[in-house]
């Protein structure tokens, strides 16, 4: 299986369960493995014949600045389904980090892999 990475990739949206944390949008990383099949684009060298990974930062980006979260598990999942439905892609590994929210730790997050199977 073939599979696109985009990692360190940064999006705010509003999260958190506590009041203070949902008073103004947080910068999240994710860390997004997307399993596709590259042989059509290898062979014709077209964007359109594989998932163009600067239209996933870019919508989902914009998608994530208009929902809001309580917890990072909904939005690991909303992030894993829409990549599934809207770029087709076979399956996806998300792993989604808020940083600097406990003292003394580096990283707190989730990771998730779905498949369109499972869809």
């Amino acid at each position: 299986m073939d599979t696109i990475f985009l990692h360190g990739m940064t999006a705010q949206t509003l999260i958190g369960v506590y009041q203070w944390e949902r008073q103004q949008r947080q910068t999240l990383l994710l860390d997004l493995d997307i399993g596709t099949d590259f042989r059509q684009a290898a062979q014709s060298d077209n964007i359109d014949d594989t998932i163009h990974y600067a239209k996933v930062v870019e919508n989902l980006r914009e998608a994530l600045a208009e929902e809001e979260f309580l917890l990072l598990e909904a939005l690991a999942e909303y992030v894993a389904q829409f990549i599934l439905t809207r770029f087709g892609a076979l399956w996806v590994r998300v792993k989604v980090i808020k940083p600097g929210i406990l003292a003394g730790v580096k990283e707190v997050g989730v990771l998730i892999e779905r498949s369109r199977l499972a869809v």
